[in-house]
């Protein structure tokens, strides 16, 4: 009796199992199809000639590709676009956490229209990257925009500058407009976590003749350090993987001077390179890879503190 009680128990776990493994099929499915499989191929094709202008010649070829992205030379535009990728990521950070971390302790006060401001702050991060990137194209315009309107009125320029028609000026120009895009993400996570400092530190630290540097130095900034550090980490990996406001505001242009590694591959992509742009997407993912490893050791050893 007993026995048969088990195997009907058993019998009833298999057909759950079943069911279970029947309604996770088809996501599990699409899963491995959207994502794993493009993932999959991306990694063939960067050992490939793929080029969609003539299938017909599609082979393996090795390192080819890499070795053509990495080897130095002077009509090599990959080196630059490297290099690109290290200013871009570096100087869209640093000035939005400094500017979102000033923006995020005057938010701290009370002051009449502060949540106004507070949503004011936080638009540009509801809004796509490409959108802002469209914007700022306009506002950047040789001609026409509204940057070089201002700059002319105050004195500071003499005649229109072609900020993303000068080499020169291009990269620049589209890191201001990713500084723009990007403050309010620090400013929204400054504030929640300036949120969860208690007050009563700051009303002892006050009874004890405190002042408002010191606050900060012994309450403020130890209390908010894991947060600072977060947010800071996990923004360099948007930043590098954003390439819309380029896409949007010059294509990589002109001549490859506003262009990164993400921008490129897209670049590539267009021009039905698929062996090359794939070569960079694996570049990337050792990249980025290696970053999170980094990212995953330096959170690990944040919360032993």
């Amino acid at each position: 009796m007993k026995k048969g009680k088990k195997q009907a128990g058993l019998s009833a776990k298999r057909r759950d199992v079943l069911f279970i493994t029947v309604m996770l099929l088809p996501a599990i499915l699409i899963v491995l199809w959207q994502i794993y499989y493009p993932v999959l191929r991306g990694i063939v094709m960067a050992f490939q000639n793929y080029n969609l202008y003539n299938l017909s010649k599609v082979k393996f070829i090795g390192l080819e590709n890499f070795k053509e992205l990495l080897t130095p030379s002077p009509f090599n535009s990959f080196i630059r676009t490297m290099k690109n990728t290290v200013y871009w990521v570096f100087g869209s950070l640093v000035p939005q956490f400094l500017i979102g971390f000033l923006i995020a302790m005057l938010l701290r006060r009370s002051f009449r229209g502060r949540g106004g401001y507070q949503g004011v702050i936080s638009f540009p991060w509801a809004v796509s990257g490409f959108i802002i990137g469209i914007m700022w194209r306009w506002m950047f315009n040789g001609t026409s925009g509204v940057i070089n309107d201002v700059l002319q009125k105050i004195g500071l320029i003499e005649k229109p500058i072609g900020w993303l028609s000068s080499a020169s000026t291009s990269l620049v120009s589209v890191i201001i407009a990713n500084i723009w895009y990007g403050i309010p993400y620090f400013v929204i996570m400054i504030t929640a976590a300036l949120q969860g400092v208690p007050q009563d530190l700051y009303e002892a630290a006050e009874m004890d003749g405190a002042n408002s540097f010191a606050k900060f130095r012994v309450i403020t900034l130890p209390h908010i350090k894991s947060v600072l550090i977060l947010t800071c980490l996990l923004r360099v990996i948007w930043i590098f993987n954003g390439p819309e406001a380029i896409i949007s505001m010059t294509n990589g242009g002109p001549g490859g001077s506003s262009q990164i590694m993400t921008s490129y591959m897209y670049t590539l992509i267009n021009s039905l390179d698929y062996g090359k742009a794939s070569a960079i997407g694996v570049i990337c993912t050792v990249i980025l890879t290696l970053y999170t490893l980094f990212y995953l050791k330096v959170t690990s050893l944040n919360k032993e503190d």
